[in-house]
Formats: C-alpha cells, sequence, structure tokens
C-alpha cells in the first residue's frame, strides 16, 4: 500500500508538536512550583481560620502557624533554585532548539503528578549532589564504581567505554568518568535532563546552593526542624573532571537510542542502577543491553523491581519475579558471575522522618558470551 504524499511529512509534523507540548508541560511545571507550593499552605492555614479559637490559640502556641510562614520562606528558596534551572533551558539540547511557543496551550497545563516530579527533582538533588545523600550513594553507587575498578586496570580506563541508562542527574556517571572510564549516562526524563543540566553545566564550586527538599513532606515529622532542614549542593565540583575526561549525557529514550545500528557491540560495559523496573517490557532492556555490549562486555545491576507502569492507568506492563528475569538474562547469552541479594538500600528518604522505605536490592554482573 503506497503512502499518500505528504503523509510521512505530516506524521513528522505531529510528532514534533507532541514533542514540543511535552517541553513546554514540563516547562510549566516548574514555572508554577512556587504558586502550587503556595497553595498547599494556604489551604492548611484556612483550615485553621475555621477550627475553635482554643484550637487556633494551641496551634499558635505550640509554633504549627509559624512554621507554615516559615514554609513560605523556604519555598521562596527553592523557587530560586527552580529558576536557575530553567534559565536557557531552551537551549539545554545540541540538537533541538525549543521556544516557549504554547505556554498558555490547555495541553500543556502540568498534572499533580508533573508537579510532584518537580518535588521529586529537588529530593533527587539531595540523593545525587549532596554530603546527606552520601549513605544512599554508598548503598547504591558505590558496589558498582568498585566493581567497574576490580574489572579495569586503571591504566586502561580511558579506553573503557561505559554506558549508564536511566542516568537521572548524573552523579553515577559523573563518578564513574572520575574513575577514569569514558562513560555516557542516558536519561529520558525532561524533569531530571533540566535539573541534571543546572547541576552539571550551571555549578562551578561546591555547596554553593541551599535547598529544603522535605517541606512537602507533611507527615510522620517528629519536629518542624526535620520538615524545614536546609540541604547545600553540590557536595563537588561538577567542573572537577580532568580536562581529558570523556563524560556525556545523552537524552532521549534508551530503547530509541541504543537499538540504532551505530551502538551494536559498542559498549564495554552498562552499568544499571534503579533502572530495570522502568520499562513496559524488562524484556526490551535486557535485548537491548545485550545489543550494545561487545562480546565479553560486562553488565552491572543493582536495584529492586518496583515496574512503575505496573497497575498505571492506560499502560500496559509485565512484572516478572527477580527469578525468572534471572534465567531470562541467561536465556539472551548472558554468563553470571557475581550475585547478592537483600542489599539495603534506601531512596529519596529524610532519614529523621517516622516512616523509613527500603528496599532489599540485587546485586549482579554478567558477562556477554
Amino acid at each position: 500500500m503506497s503512502s499518500v504524499p505528504g503523509q510521512e511529512k505530516n506524521t513528522e509534523e505531529r510528532l514534533e508538536e507532541a514533542e514540543r507540548l511535552h517541553f513546554q508541560k514540563i516547562v510549566n511545571s516548574f514555572k508554577v512550583y512556587k504558586d502550587h507550593s503556595f497553595s498547599v499552605i494556604n489551604r492548611k492555614e484556612n483550615y485553621i481560620k475555621n477550627l475553635p479559637n482554643e484550637h487556633q490559640k494551641l496551634l499558635t502556641k505550640n509554633g504549627y502557624t509559624d512554621m507554615l510562614k516559615e514554609l513560605r520562606t523556604c519555598v521562596e528558596a527553592n523557587n530560586q533554585i527552580v529558576a536557575h534551572i530553567l534559565r536557557d533551558v531552551e537551549n539545554v539540547f545540541e540538537n533541538s532548539k525549543h521556544k516557549n511557543k504554547g505556554e498558555k496551550d490547555k495541553r500543556t497545563i502540568p498534572t499533580g503528578n508533573d508537579l510532584e516530579r518537580v518535588q521529586s527533582c529537588l529530593k533527587q538533588l539531595v540523593r545525587d549532589w549532596s554530603e546527606d545523600g552520601a549513605l544512599e550513594r554508598e548503598q547504591s553507587y558505590s558496589k558498582i564504581i568498585y566493581k567497574l575498578c576490580e574489572l579495569y586496570k586503571e591504566e586502561e580506563r580511558s579506553q573503557i567505554k561505559v554506558l549508564v541508562p536511566g542516568a537521572g542527574l548524573g552523579r553515577l556517571a559523573f563518578d564513574i568518568a572520575k574513575s577514569g572510564f569514558e562513560c555516557q549516562g542516558n536519561e529520558f526524563s525532561l524533569f531530571m535532563l533540566f535539573t541534571s543540566n543546572f547541576v552539571l553545566n550551571k555549578c562551578k564550586t561546591e555547596n554553593t546552593f541551599k535547598i529544603y527538599p522535605f517541606i512537602h513532606n507533611f507527615c510522620n515529622n517528629v519536629s518542624d526542624s526535620d520538615q524545614l532542614k536546609s540541604v547545600t549542593f553540590p557536595d563537588v565540583n561538577p567542573n572537577s573532571l580532568p580536562e581529558d575526561s570523556k563524560f556525556s549525557m545523552a537524552a532521549g529514550d534508551f530503547l530509541d537510542i541504543y537499538n540504532d545500528l551505530d551502538y551494536l557491540n559498542s559498549q564495554d560495559c552498562v552499568t544499571t542502577c534503579f533502572f530495570m523496573d522502568c520499562a513496559h517490557n524488562i524484556l526490551d532492556f535486557i535485548q537491548t543491553i545485550y545489543k550494545v555490549l561487545k562480546p565479553g562486555g560486562y553488565w552491572i545491576n543493582l536495584g529492586p523491581l518496583l515496574y512503575h507502569f505496573s497497575d498505571m492507568p492506560g499502560e500496559s506492563s509485565i512484572e516478572p519475579s527477580y527469578d525468572c528475569v534471572k534465567n531470562i538474562i541467561v536465556d539472551f547469552g548472558f554468563e553470571f558471575l557475581e550475585e547478592e541479594k537483600n542489599i539495603v538500600t534506601n531512596y529519596d528518604q529524610n532519614p529523621a522522618s517516622m516512616l523509613q522505605y527500603q528496599y532489599k536490592s540485587v546485586y549482579f554482573c554478567c558477562k556477554k558470551k
């Protein structure tokens, strides 16, 4: 069946339009951070006004109303970071320019989930780029980096290509490059890409900026100070890599980018950390990792199987157990060299909170036969 003249062009134009609208929607999500945060505080303050006078006096006496006022100051401080993140954001991608068209388009209005992801980026700054996140990085990143350094001698690392899918704000990829490897991080989320661009390309010195990452967590606080805690970042200078370092970030869907023939048998090692459960079909991820690795290349993984699309409305997903996934990895042509289960790992946790989530993650190192 022949294609209708202009059909391919129209399809390309629709894709470009969808990309532009998505880009603007993420920009808008950051832009409304302050107003949205203030609206949450306003609702609480208005509710207090309708309480019995005796209750209002007790809340005032014991600092609750003052704490809400302090939250506004913290929101203002966070919004300054948001402004830094958005500065020149239309030029964040070398091969694409986005202008602020369609800012008022109804299709670019942020959802509640979008607004939560802006808040999540602030907490991710703690995990990846602050001293307060050192423990979580020790739990998750250190084991991967240690194994890499064990596999390759220091003098050969500059020639070893390491790929980090789902790189988030880029700290794992940065630390791998700092260890002497040629490293490329890959990230799909524009929330993460905007934020990582700010850290990696705009932060020039250590601990220059301050954020209040836990102000949106109103539950399970032992004291007001736990919710109002400030954190400085970055704990290292992102520009401290040696001049001859080979470190880059690739924006886009892992499956779209790395199934290209240019990447076939191109990587010496793939490291995945809290990434494999981000797939609709985890077999797609395994297959693509196998394709990009050189024969004899290594895959190092650490993380749980949360399966982000499980039970999500409008999304399809499969959720095989780890034992099932392990057998599939072997069937694809990998040999397991190391494996460790029940590794306690936290993710974006306020250590002072009454509620703590912990994963019992799985670590393994495989070799492509």
